[in-house]
């Protein structure tokens, strides 16, 4: 039940994330980056029972990274980009990054829990379009 409620709280925060992102690439209000940042990290830190050094490397690499992340997507809305999988791959791109980090930072439970409250599936999603865009390109290239 726990994990039911953990995978659900995970897959908001990703989606708060993933809308904040895209509202800002249609020409709304640019969301706070850091805010977002402090209060994921927030959650990691009651959900894997985080101690204060791994919370501040949590902190660091999100608010590193959301901040790269919305610099990019500015610059595609910038150069009037508006296919959606360029905005959804820029994001991917971040997501595994800071996934990445995650791995380095968090103890093997710890990691086991986090894929457990929903980013195992996250993972797949962006591994599935991933590979989906790489087999139309391949498909171009056939051409």
């Amino acid at each position: 039940m726990k994990m039911k409620i953990f995978a659900a709280a995970a897959a908001l925060a990703m989606s708060f994330i993933c809308a904040s992102t895209m509202a800002f690439a249609q020409e709304q209000e640019p969301p706070d980056m850091l805010e977002i940042a402090e209060n994921e990290a927030d959650r990691l830190q009651r959900l894997l029972e985080l101690n204060e050094g791994q919370v501040f490397y949590v902190d660091s690499t999100l608010k590193h990274d959301y901040q790269a992340m919305q610099e990019e997507m500015m610059k595609l809305q910038a150069a009037k980009v508006s296919n959606s999988s360029m905005y959804i791959s820029v994001q991917d791109k971040w997501m595994e990054a800071i996934d990445r980090s995650y791995k380095k930072i968090f103890t093997e439970e710890q990691w086991a829990a986090y894929l457990k409250s929903g980013a195992a599936k996250l993972q797949k999603a962006r591994e599935k379009r991933k590979a989906k865009a790489e087999a139309a390109l391949e498909k171009l290239r056939g051409r």
